[in-house]
């Protein structure tokens, strides 16, 4: 088997990420050598790969689904944004330069270059490539300069299929109009569709599937059912919007409460998922001083905009209830940086000397180059291996160690991510979180999140196999899109330029 596929989407959090993985893992069990590959990924969630470099989260994730190890060929292209108009491009694992769109636009001819040969590398070395969209293909002020959607497709010869979520409603629209507002040579290499997040009897969707087909004169090739509780990492901040909680009841007689701070720009949030996982662990997302009011935990997590996002916090009436109430807060990385006394940055937001919220003996300097790595270290006797990604620097000057930075009383801080995979380590921590909130709280012996993921994958590859026409899909990937696919009014507006 050879060749390659790209999973579009009708919208962002449609479920390309999740679809693609599924689709990595049902190939990796068939004993198919496969490899995921998005050329362009604009996200705050972002992961270290072994040599050092910086790529999507989801790229991560679906390598681990393939039973490969994460390259920077994997996600070529990563753009972190830091306000609404400028955002850090990072190529090949490492960053090039803050840029904001126009600057983007002088780039975009260098970075087809980079998708092009990157695609082409994992194309030579493995059977099947999985290729994942961004957003949506329609969108099509941005058709022009497009390296990820269909401007992947069409340079590469890729077949596409688009997944439309029905959970969000007018799912059969936005399939529709998606080919629609496509180009008649971009609609060529569309070949069909997957409708995710189906809750109740497929056989009442049967009328819609046929007239989809009827009207596209392409099929669906499959209707993935709702799935809950997958903890998979997600690149996508809409995902926020959805309530994590521990599967079960707690272990012990109370359930510990956490309530993690929404920064405008929250980053690398899937630390979190390690501790919903816990049987009564309850994660929320807060948004203002009254969501933190029954929490047993303050979580401040990482930022992509440390500066801005302190002032929200204080905008936002929190800083003033945590340190007001002395509420046991644990920082992340930006978080971290949150509760040093003073922070320095000439480089992230340029604000120059900015008064921390003090509840660390710590002082932070932004330096230019960025820190990447997978440190391991120990903390309450545990081993720990994490991963770091972080320009600000920070300056330790008192309290108790805590992996690499340090903690006072009921405040933890560390640049540290990932460090809540650990298994016993995290649960050393939840019992010390559970003794400063006076909560009756005992982590479950027996739950491990690296058993959990890849659950979940092996969850995704089943439904690929129980929901999709399998064989349909292999035909794709092997020989491309069908000729002579009809071309969908009004076929696309012609390009400027």
């Amino acid at each position: 088997m050879s060749g390659a596929l790209l999973v579009a989407g009708t919208t962002s959090d449609a479920g390309k990420s999740l679809v693609t993985a599924g689709l990595c893992r049902w190939l990796a069990r068939q004993g198919v050598k496969v490899a995921p590959f998005k050329a362009q990924n604009m996200s705050l969630n972002s992961m270290v790969t072994a040599d050092g470099a910086e790529i999507g989260r989801a790229q991560f994730m679906q390598a681990q689904a393939a039973g490969i190890e994460a390259r920077a060929v994997m996600n070529p292209v990563l753009l972190k944004p830091g306000s609404d108009r400028r955002s850090q491009v990072v190529v090949l694992g490492k960053p090039i330069a803050d840029v904001d769109a126009l600057q983007y636009r002088e780039k975009r001819e260098f970075l087809r270059g980079v998708v092009r040969e990157s695609l082409a590398e994992l194309r030579s070395e493995f059977d099947v490539v999985v290729c994942e969209g961004a957003g949506s293909p329609a969108e099509i002020n941005l058709r022009d300069g497009d390296i990820v959607n269909m401007g992947l497709a069409r340079d590469a010869r890729i077949p596409v299929v688009v997944v439309g979520d029905i959970d969000r409603g007018g799912v059969f629209a936005s399939l529709y109009g998606t080919v629609g507002l496509l180009e008649p040579e971009d609609q060529a290499l569309v070949a069909g569709f997957v409708i995710n997040k189906f809750r109740g009897a497929v056989e009442l969707l049967e009328p819609g599937l046929e007239q989809l087909r009827a009207l596209t004169g392409r099929p669906v090739f499959g209707v993935l059912p709702w799935q809950d509780g997958l903890y998979l990492d997600s690149e996508d901040s809409l995902a926020l919007d959805k309530p994590a909680f521990g599967p079960g009841a707690p272990f012990g007689r109370d359930t510990l409460r956490i309530a993690v701070v929404r920064f405008p720009r929250i980053s690398n949030f899937t630390d979190l998922d390690a501790l919903a996982c816990e049987p009564g662990v309850v994660v929320r997302y807060a948004n203002g001083a009254g969501d933190l009011a029954e929490a047993d935990l303050v979580v401040l997590p990482g930022s992509r905009a440390t500066v801005h996002d302190l002032r929200w916090l204080r905008e936002r009436g929190m800083a003033d209830e945590i340190v007001r109430r002395r509420l046991p807060v644990l920082g992340i990385c930006g978080g971290y940086q949150m509760l040093a006394r003073e922070i320095h940055d000439e480089v992230e937001s340029g604000a120059g000397r900015t008064e921390g919220l003090g509840l660390l003996p710590t002082r932070v300097v932004f330096q230019k180059d960025k820190t990447l790595g997978r440190p391991e270290g120990s903390a309450y006797g545990e081993e720990v291996r994490a991963y770091e990604i972080h320009h600000g620097i920070v300056e330790v000057e008192g309290g108790e160690p805590f992996l690499d930075g340090c903690r006072q009383g009921g405040v933890w801080g560390t640049t540290w991510h990932g460090a809540f995979e650990n298994d016993a380590f995290r649960r050393r921590f939840l019992t010390e979180v559970a003794e400063h909130a006076g909560r009756d709280f005992t982590p479950a012996p027996d739950v491990t999140f690296e058993g959990i993921r890849q659950s979940a994958l092996d969850t995704l590859a089943d439904m690929v196999e129980r929901h999709l026409d399998t064989e349909a899909v292999r035909r794709l990937i092997e020989r491309g899109a069908p000729e002579g696919l009809p071309v969908v009014a009004p076929g696309g507006a012609p390009r400027a330029g």
